[in-house]
């Protein structure tokens, strides 16, 4: 299962597919799932807030996963790499995510 670290290590996202699992914009038949899995703070947590810019571009979009890290759907605007701010329960961290074209 593709997965990509945080810069920190404190979240995971898994994504649910083995080729190209994110596009933009979605494909008809496969969501853009990701599993947000936190290492830290495994009591209750507030919701995870999304930042995520588009590299290249002065494209920014905002998401939430209410209840904090786990299962989610996460649409982007467009294809190519995210810049992606994480922050949960009075942590914040950090990745990249590529979304290929639908």
């Amino acid at each position: 299962m593709p997965y990509v670290m945080s810069d920190r290590g404190d979240i995971v996202a898994i994504l649910w597919a083995d080729h190209n699992p994110l596009h933009a914009p979605p494909l008809p038949n496969v969501s853009n799932k990701i599993l947000w899995v936190s290492r830290v703070n495994q009591g209750a947590f507030t919701a995870l807030r999304i930042q995520a810019t588009l590299d290249g571009a002065n494209q920014t979009v905002t998401r939430q996963v209410a209840g904090g890290p786990g299962p989610s759907i996460i649409d982007l605007p467009a294809a190519g790499c995210w810049s992606v701010n994480l922050s949960w329960s009075g942590h914040h961290d950090h990745l990249t995510l590529r979304y290929s074209a639908g």
